[in-house]
């Protein structure tokens, strides 16, 4: 148990596998200014307020996980997910686009850039 708070990102995908949102939140604020140019760190805290419904908490996150690392394509899908959310169209289409650039093959992103462009 005590390899869990030497690492400290385990225990927060720990909490967060188990359901313990709040806590998670709490645990994550702690640790971010040690983590705060760790993009998998900002990708965890950007998905635990994604998972709560708080996209306008969740984007700083998703933005500095891109800033760190901008070829992610799971964060750039949930990134996406936040800004339709929050309703900016312009930069879900952005993601989207970055998206394909990445997999040209994904057809998810490809759809919904298709629905958003005719919108």
């Amino acid at each position: 148990m005590v390899g869990l708070f030497k690492q400290p990102k385990r225990r927060l995908k720990k909490l967060l596998r188990d359901g313990e949102y709040t806590d998670a939140i709490v645990f994550g604020k702690n640790l971010e200014s040690e983590y705060s140019d760790d993009s998998d760190f900002m990708f965890i805290m950007g998905s635990i307020y994604f998972i709560v419904d708080d996209a306008k908490n969740a984007l700083p996150y998703f933005e500095k996980s891109f800033q760190l690392n901008s070829e992610d394509v799971e964060m750039l899908t949930l990134k996406t997910n936040v800004h339709l959310s929050l309703q900016q169209k312009d930069e879900a289409i952005d993601c989207c686009k970055r998206i394909i650039k990445l997999e040209p093959k994904n057809y998810e992103a490809q759809s919904l850039l298709d629905q958003l462009e005719n919108i």
